[in-house]
This record gives structure tokens, sequence and C-alpha cells, in this order.
């Protein structure tokens, strides 16, 4: 006798939980995820696991800015204000122009 595992639709309060979860994580819930209870469930556990990503963490370092202050005023010319607001272009623009 073969045994075959059947899927066991999810609940709605899962299906509630897994989108607050990936909103917070800024994230995509993934159709076959949503498929089977077992699945989302794994994924609900990873995903309560991360920490949320906040605002703060996408903001340039006070090292990064300090450096790129320094740059600027080396080459006199000014950061562009963007870059205060994402640690990435900060990057970029540091890169830029050493």
């Amino acid at each position: 006798m073969e045994s075959t595992k059947h899927a066991m639709p999810v609940t709605p309060k899962q299906i509630a939980y897994a989108r607050s979860l990936a909103l917070r994580n800024r994230t995509l819930l993934p159709w076959e995820v949503q498929q089977d209870r077992r699945s989302l469930s794994a994924w609900i556990e990873a995903q309560a696991r991360l920490k949320p990503v906040s605002d703060m963490d996408r903001l340039p370092t006070s090292k990064q800015v300090a450096f790129a202050e320094k740059l600027a005023r080396i080459k006199r010319r000014a950061v562009p204000d963007e870059c205060f607001r994402d640690r990435g272009l900060m990057s970029k623009w540091i890169d830029g122009n050493r």
C-alpha cells in the first residue's frame, strides 16, 4: 500500500499572520507555500525569527556621513541629499569620490 501525503488547507489566520510577517520583513509570501498548512507553518516560523527591517537600517552610518563630508570638503562639492537617506547610495557616492 502506497502512502501519499495529503496537503492540509491553510487557515485564514495563518494567511493573515503570514502576510503581516511578509510586510514586516519586506519579503514576498511565495504562492506555493500558501498551498499547504505545513509549509506555510514552516515559512511563518522562519520569518518570525527574523529581525524586522527598520527604516533606520537603511540610513548611512555616522562614520559614512563623516567620511563623505570630509571627501566633499576636499573635492569642494556637496554630498547629494538622497545619500543621507540611503546607506547604499552613500556608499556609491563615497566610492565614486575617493
